[in-house]
């Protein structure tokens, strides 16, 4: 009994059994949405991605089946595709390889493999999203500040970035306004105990009070503007 609950014979399914595979496939889906979702910032657009990929990857593999050609085939089709959203973060990759990894297992056969996968690594990322590794480290920001074009901008936010942050990294410059603004991007980590509005507000003292946008880094959601 336990023996068939963990494979399944993948070159004898019928209609019905491919239908449950795709029904298991997108409750697995849904599970890992849950868990991604659960204390993250998140779109709309990516859950419904990690709901029906594990049922994509899975009819994939049953498509192939052992045959290589057909294998080499689809690997082709898939170095096609171009992914043009924006990067996404560790926790994001790890969302989408742990859905892949179970419709890549269900796909084989191994149902029960794919249940106790999801179930494990799910619970290990829980735990680790309750743990405050976030607070201990500081969070991950990224930076916009526009200054004056006559204004040299080489460390002068140097000693405000070693006071609000545990490590600050320039990104990009770019001009902005018909070329009379400066638009400076850095990447900030945040420290503990640091204040956003102490530091926006130092900032605004150094730019002329000209914009200042704070973000998460890789993220559209959730823009502080000031």
């Amino acid at each position: 009994m336990l023996n068939q609950f963990f494979t399944v014979s993948v070159t004898e399914l019928t209609v019905i059994q491919f239908l449950l595979c795709i029904l298991y496939s997108l409750v697995l889906g849904l599970f890992i949405a849950l868990i991604h979702i659960f204390k993250n910032r998140f779109t709309k657009n990516f859950i419904l991605t990690l709901l029906i990929l594990p049922a994509i990857v899975q009819t994939v593999i049953l498509l192939v089946n052992g045959n290589l050609g057909t294998g080499i085939a689809v690997m082709g089709a898939f170095s096609l595709v171009r992914f043009r959203s924006a990067p996404g973060n560790s926790r994001e990759i790890a969302s989408i390889f742990l859905a892949m990894a179970a419709g890549l297992a269900i796909g084989t056969g191994y149902l029960g493999v794919a249940g106790l996968l999801v179930l494990c690594v799910g619970a290990i990322m829980l735990l680790l999203q309750l743990m405050p590794l976030q607070k201990l480290q500081g969070e991950e920001r990224e930076l916009k500040i526009s200054i004056p074009e006559n204004l040299d901008y080489e460390g002068l936010f140097e000693d405000l970035f070693n006071e609000y942050t545990s490590q600050s990294s320039l990104i990009s410059v770019k001009t902005s306004n018909m070329g009379s603004l400066f638009e400076l991007r850095y990447k900030i980590t945040l420290r503990g105990s640091a204040s956003t509005q102490k530091l926006i507000n130092d900032i605004r003292c150094r730019n002329g009070n000209l914009p200042v946008v704070l973000h998460y880094a890789q993220t559209s959601v959730g823009v502080e503007e000031l």
